[in-house]
């Protein structure tokens, strides 16, 4: 068959801080692939196709720059996804679909980005309220927790060692706990160095695994940890991937607000997808 017979889909894989995501352009909703929770499984999975933390549809919005249809590894629907705002942001101005500033539609709200050469900050959709010192009954014994959700459902333990500590084994436990039934929560392992310094390890839903970073995991283990007051803003948090994520935000009250995060965004490449790789 030649090449100009084949079906084609032209797609970008970025990376946000280790997070890695395929973003494909269907402002003109042409894209014709069925059931959309398995294409996203199938190009997701790593060795055999692409590989990705998830999948961005990038769709026609009627009052803003544009939205998105997004898509975690496992075929799950995410409301929002911190790094995978700053790649789309990246991704929108490189090819000059929008300026410098943008906003886009999310499942949790519009966001707000503007990026300025590799690095890119977002501003979140306002927080829920912190809910402190939960107590869970894992394998292991009694786990405390907060649970914050910043777009997505995050809990937060504060950890001795986040090097040393089994991310995924715990990690599961609490994703899968009754308590955040029945959507599930993402889990996140911090440790607090100082005042404006954390490391943060996540378990991501749908990925079903640790990831090399979680935007809305960092922000929630930020806010989880200025609720205890541990930190203030700007916080900069080492994630697994070794880089440094920035976390903005102010307080009124018991409530948080003007959330941003920042970070580098790395252009990977740009494909073409061919059948083989998702039927």
């Amino acid at each position: 068959m030649a090449m100009n017979e084949l079906r084609l889909i032209s797609f970008w894989k970025m990376s946000g801080s280790g997070n890695d995501f395929i973003i494909i352009d269907n402002r003109d909703l042409s894209l014709d692939v069925g059931d959309l929770p398995a294409f996203a499984r199938r190009i997701c999975a790593r060795k055999i196709s692409v590989g990705a933390d998830g999948l961005f549809l990038i769709e026609p919005s009627a009052s803003v720059d544009f939205k998105w249809q997004f898509f975690n590894s496992d075929g799950s629907r995410g409301e929002m996804c911190g790094n995978g705002a700053r790649c789309v942001a990246r991704w929108a101005f490189f090819n000059g679909v929008t300026g410098a500033k943008l906003s886009f539609e999310t499942l949790a709200g519009i966001i707000d980005a503007e990026v300025f050469a590799d690095t890119v900050k977002v501003r979140l959709t306002d927080p829920s309220l912190l809910q402190q010192n939960v107590s869970l009954v894992l394998d292991g014994g009694k786990c405390g927790l907060d649970h914050i959700d910043t777009g997505v459902p995050h809990a937060v333990c504060f950890v001795e060692s986040v090097e040393a500590f089994d991310v995924v084994v715990t990690g599961r436990q609490i994703r899968q706990h009754d308590y955040f039934q029945p959507k599930g929560t993402n889990a996140n392992f911090a440790k607090v160095s100082d005042l404006h310094k954390m490391t943060v390890r996540t378990y991501e839903r749908g990925v079903e695994d640790e990831t090399l970073a979680c935007g809305t995991g960092v922000v929630a283990s930020v806010l989880a940890a200025a609720g205890r007051n541990l930190v203030d803003s700007p916080v900069n948090v080492t994630v697994q991937s070794g880089e440094i994520l920035r976390v903005y935000f102010s307080r009124r009250g018991n409530r948080f607000e003007e959330i941003y995060l920042e970070g580098k965004v790395k252009i990977v490449y740009q494909g073409m997808l061919f059948e083989e790789a998702y039927k």
